[in-house]
């Protein structure tokens, strides 16, 4: 089962590298003298391009015969390796750096130079990725970090399946962390090891031991969410929110609903199933056989090491495999007084949801141990935008 982009690793990496892949020292180096900017082109009619900056700048540009136009492969470092394309060859959906033309006529916006990545090239560049992540990572909850050692310890899994995970860095490990309020991967900043907390959620991806229980890091990326169970108090389908009154707090707190939110329904059955088996009784056989049938084709976690059965037959499945079974919902699908649990950014009052899942009523018999599942299972949900 394919893994979707998203968060957590939503994001891994569904627009991982997008954003900056091509912004380095070498190819700003030639554009200091003349205003430029960076973003996605969302029109083109005839000689002109309008461009939709990152920061949600909309600019028109117009592109004179003179300008040169390059291509260049997510990922390169300069333009030594760029190729020459035509005016013809843009479109809609790539992602470009526009150098203008400090010597053009007054009252104009024309382009000096433009280089582009194509919107294939992303796509293909974001699977390679994805599947990298899923076959070389690692993801679960920090239990501790020796910044000195560069060594840090995860938990991954929760009941049966929980175990602990060594991960270690060196000086050449890219460490980063998600922005405050933000679940997208390609805004994750540097920022050292001691920036990493017990509790947050983090994954890794290098070179695994034969068990997956140590791996050697070269790209971590860490952050602080929240946890949240409890009772739909309000719905709003206008502002694609809820209120949820949190069962730990006993306050409300808003959650706002992205296109990126991962919402699942838990059916009966599948519910109680996990709720046993998160307290350490016997669930019976047939449940996960006939729960596999709800498969609607969600993120399949990456499998650690050796001896899981991906969620299917009697006692040995995992959780994180099961959820990735129930059938996906969106906002509308919930009612006012249901409950619901979900992985949602850090914050007190208002929080954008990562994932959320409802039928939870069983789960929430063995609250402790169902949030580190379900902490878990938010991490193994495609790439780092990443997301497994």
């Amino acid at each position: 089962m394919k893994s979707k982009m998203k968060i957590w690793f939503r994001c891994l990496i569904a627009r991982e590298f997008v954003g900056m892949i091509f912004l380095t020292a070498s190819v700003l180096a030639g554009a200091q003298a003349s205003p430029r900017f960076v973003g996605t082109i969302t029109a083109i009619n005839g000689d002109r391009l309008t461009v939709k900056t990152d920061q949600g700048q909309t600019y028109p540009v117009e592109i004179p015969s003179t300008a040169a136009i390059k291509r260049i492969a997510p990922g390169e470092k300069d333009l030594s390796t760029a190729e020459t394309i035509q005016f013809s060859d843009l479109a809609v959906g790539d992602r470009t750096l526009v150098k203008l033309d400090p010597s053009a006529p007054a009252g104009t916006t024309q382009a000096l130079l433009i280089v582009a990545i194509k919107q294939a090239d992303v796509a293909a560049k974001q699977q390679k990725d994805r599947e990298d992540w899923q076959q070389r990572g690692v993801g679960g909850l920090v239990k501790s970090v020796d910044a000195t050692a560069g060594v840090i310890v995860l938990t991954s899994g929760s009941g049966a399946t929980a175990r602990t995970i060594t991960v270690r860095t060196t000086k050449t490990t890219i460490l980063k962390r998600y922005a405050p309020a933000s679940v997208r991967f390609d805004a994750a900043l540097p920022a050292p090891i001691d920036a990493i907390h017990s509790g947050d959620q983090l994954r890794a991806r290098g070179e695994k031991n034969a068990d997956g229980t140590e791996i050697a890091a070269e790209e971590v990326v860490s952050g602080s969410f929240r946890n949240i169970s409890g009772t739909i108090a309000n719905l709003d389908a206008a502002t694609s929110t809820l209120v949820v009154k949190d069962l730990a707090t006993k306050k409300p707190v808003t959650i706002h609903i992205t296109a990126d939110a991962q919402m699942r329904q838990l059916p009966d059955r599948m519910a109680q199933m996990l709720a046993a088996r998160l307290k350490g009784t016997s669930s019976g056989s047939g449940a996960a056989g006939g729960n596999a049938q709800a498969a609607n084709g969600g993120a399949a976690p990456m499998q650690h090491g050796s001896g899981q059965n991906g969620g299917q037959g009697g006692g040995g499945g995992d959780p994180q495999q099961m959820l990735n079974r129930a059938p996906t919902i969106q906002l509308g699908d919930l009612k006012k007084g249901e409950a619901v649990m979900l992985v949602s950014t850090d914050g007190t009052s208002e929080v954008t949801a990562i994932t959320l899942l409802a039928g939870v009523e069983p789960l929430l018999e063995a609250p402790a141990a169902s949030q580190n599942m379900l902490s878990n299972w938010s991490m193994n949900t495609g790439s780092p935008d990443v997301a497994q």
